[in-house]
């Protein structure tokens, strides 16, 4: 929910123009722009499959999932929220209002069941009426934080990254995290305050460790054994760890059961982390894949001549001032956007794209 260079046409046309560089987009931008989505979309969902509902390998370890604000509306019972698959999102509630959930651990879709009412699944039709070790959070009801409110939040217009915690995986502001947040590259993982509360054992990974000398190299023995885990009265707030700490958690018997006993073994796996899957995804989504739009794009702008580089950027200007224009609307109104709303205004650019031709003048060489 929270993070590119460009390249121009031509180099002098920012100097050229300074009073329209924040409202002039080059082709090149756009592209570039569309191929660092298409990195984010490959990260969060190479791995899914989108053709088959994923209830059948039951509890998978991580993978993308979204709640149905349509088929559970909020004013029902917040006990009946469930998380639906990435195929389950197209093939059962395509138009529906999604909530995207980004990902979550140890979870089987729920699309269909008893959390559904009536609405089955197109895909797996014969389910359980319910997945018991599936864990729910606020997120389902479309609501992160300690604030308790929606993402984006339409009452909010505050600059802010949301993220996740690794422990209870729900989303949180930056400014709501009660410590400072370190630049992107400084950490890997980040634990949320509430959580720290619960597992106050961690306080010993905040800092490196004293580790001992063990005869399995393997294992790396801390003195934690217990969760009675004496920290500095002044430690609060959410914890940013660095990347790789959970290596340094301890593996013996007792710690384990200690782990076992408050449900956080999975922080012992390392493919459990969500740059473990996003690496996955990455690899799973360029695996056998056509060259990404970014550089067909490229090879079909490099095809034209310079006049009709020229009118493709001109029209795709024109068309974004117009787009926000229209959506401006839509925001002053507080209506949402629907589908059918976004087809009509790219008809209407064509209705009046084919009436600017047809008026146009005949174009002599001399």
């Amino acid at each position: 929910m929270a993070e590119s260079s460009t390249s121009k046409l031509s180099s002098t046309d920012k100097e050229e123009c300074p009073d329209e560089e924040t409202n002039v987009v080059t082709m090149v931008d756009v592209l570039k722009e569309e191929e660092e989505l298409e990195d984010d979309a490959k990260a969060v969902l190479g791995a899914s499959d989108d053709k088959n509902c994923t209830y059948s390998r039951g509890y998978v370890n991580r993978q993308a999932l979204y709640a149905c604000m349509t088929c559970v509306p909020v004013s029902e019972d917040s006990l009946k929220r469930g998380g639906v698959c990435l195929a389950c999102s197209y093939y059962c509630h395509e138009g529906h209002e999604l909530v995207e959930l980004y990902t979550k651990r140890n979870f089987r879709c729920d699309c269909g069941n008893s959390r559904f009412g009536n609405n089955k699944c197109n895909l797996e039709p014969n389910k359980d009426a319910v997945n018991d070790k599936n864990k729910y959070n606020q997120n389902f009801r479309g609501l992160y934080c300690t604030c308790s409110r929606p993402y984006p939040d339409p009452d909010d217009d505050t600059d802010d990254e949301m993220i996740q915690c690794v422990v209870c995986e729900d989303w949180y502001h930056g400014r709501h995290l009660g410590s400072k947040v370190p630049a992107l590259h400084e950490y890997g993982e980040m634990v949320c305050a509430s959580c720290m509360e619960r597992l106050p054992f961690l306080w010993q990974y905040k800092v490196t460790p004293v580790i001992k000398e063990s005869e399995d190299s393997a294992l790396v023995d801390v003195d934690v054994t217990t969760d009675e885990v004496k920290k500095d009265p002044e430690e609060h707030g959410a914890v940013f760890f660095p990347e790789g700490w959970r290596k340094l958690l301890c593996r013996c018997e007792s710690c384990k059961k200690l782990y076992g006993s408050h449900e956080v073994l999975f922080l012992m796996d390392e493919q459990d982390t969500v740059q473990a899957y996003e690496e996955q995804g990455k690899a799973s989504g360029e695996n056998g894949q056509p060259s990404s739009q970014y550089e067909q794009g490229l090879r079909a702008l490099s095809s034209l001549d310079r006049i009709k580089q020229v009118e493709a950027i001109e029209e795709y200007n024109n068309m974004r001032i117009q787009l926000k224009e229209y959506l401006q609307k839509f925001a002053e109104n507080k209506k949402v956007v629907r589908e059918e709303d976004i087809r009509e205004f790219f008809s209407g650019m064509e209705a009046r794209k084919r009436q600017r031709m047809d008026v146009q003048l005949p174009y002599y060489c001399h």
